[in-house]
């Protein structure tokens, strides 16, 4: 089921996309929606205050194991958005994920098949995954 809505959602984007078919358009209008995204978290804190950011420098004890370092590590937000902001930066997020199937569209890349490797990936590789 749920890759058939992946694949559904990529095949609404190929036949959407109109204006930006160019990779450059394409390319550009993720670097775009990226920063929008990242706007709209900022203003959650700046703008509305629903969301603060507390951060200082993650302390791992040297003697914790993997398995208890995600206890000792901190996210650095403070509170939830509110429904306005939360509405708000979804609408970023589903433009990004719009223009990331637009690249797969044009590259002949699966979505869903790039999220099944990642998972795989981050199965295998655990908290070495992105080091």
């Amino acid at each position: 089921m749920k890759d058939l809505i992946c694949d559904e959602f990529q095949e609404s984007v190929g036949k959407y996309l109109i204006r930006h078919r160019s990779i450059l358009d394409v390319l550009s209008k993720i670097q775009e929606a990226g920063a929008r995204t990242n706007r709209a978290v900022v203003k959650g804190v700046t703008s509305c205050g629903c969301v603060e950011i507390r951060a200082q420098r993650q302390r791992i004890p040297a003697d914790a194991g993997l398995d208890q370092a995600l206890s000792f590590v901190s996210s650095h937000l403070q509170g939830q958005l509110c429904a306005d902001c939360r509405e708000r930066v979804e609408e970023e997020l589903g433009n990004l994920l719009f223009y990331v199937a637009a690249l797969c569209n044009l590259l002949d890349i699966n979505l869903y098949d790039v999220l099944l490797k990642e998972q795989e990936r981050l199965l295998a590789l655990g908290p070495f995954h992105l080091s």
